[in-house]
């Protein structure tokens, strides 16, 4: 039988990279809660501000580097080709970093840039600015990260196909994620209920663990080469 497995990532990934957590608790910055700043109504307010903030988010990501559980969710790309495909949650362009070719982004990549007068999507890898905001560099309109915000919807065609994959695949594994953030945490329940085994490769224990096949409590870098083993 021909696996097709989709794979789901979140923070725990990026977390052994050296990327912060920017949510909960110690999670401030300038008096400010990601909360407050990840927001529609924030970047209305004050894009400059808002700016501000993701250039020094994108100076502490340039810094890191894919660790072992991104290297080897290439190598399970590699051996299934067409039957495999990454779901994350991250931002940090740390997946296509290692190689990974077969994925989608459900919430937006932090090194590219949305211009809201023009509509140009481009990749901007600044990670500091004499003009804040930044403007875009075909119109000179205002230009925002292309990440999802708190309150705006998922990319439909991303979350189209995320749940396509999970609807259909015979392994869905979730990495690293809290199974918390929504639409993203429905997306192994989904898989369980069409016929897929579920795999959890988390250090904590999550709502997945309650439906998982299989449990690997070790951190993305460690479990992800025993997932290899596996299969």
């Amino acid at each position: 039988m021909t696996l097709k497995v989709a794979v789901l990532t979140g923070a725990g990934i990026s977390a052994e990279s050296g990327v912060p957590t920017f949510r909960g608790q110690g999670g401030l910055w300038k008096s400010f809660r990601p909360e407050e700043l990840a927001t529609p109504e924030a970047f209305r307010k004050d894009p400059a501000i808002v700016w501000e903030w993701y250039l020094w988010r994108r100076s502490l990501i340039a810094k890191a580097e894919p660790n072992e559980g991104h290297l080897g969710l290439v190598e399970l790309e590699s051996m299934l080709g067409d039957n495999f495909l990454l779901i994350t949650q991250n931002v940090d362009g740390l997946h296509q970093k290692a190689g990974s070719k077969r994925l989608v982004e459900l919430h937006g990549n932090i090194w590219k840039v949305r211009c809201l007068s023009c509509g140009a999507v481009y990749e901007d890898r600044r990670v500091q600015s004499k003009e804040l905001p930044p403007r875009c560099k075909e119109c000179g309109g205002l230009i925002r990260p292309d990440v999802v915000w708190f309150g705006e919807p998922l990319p439909i065609e991303a979350l189209e196909k995320a749940v396509s994959w999970a609807s259909s695949c015979s392994i869905f594994v979730s990495v690293g994620t809290s199974a918390l953030v929504y639409p993203a945490a429905e997306l192994p329940y989904i898989a369980k209920r069409s016929g897929a085994k579920v795999v959890e490769i988390n250090p904590e224990e999550t709502p997945v663990s309650e439906i998982g096949d299989v449990i690997i409590r070790e951190p993305a870098s460690k479990g992800i080469r025993k997932l290899l083993r596996m299969l």
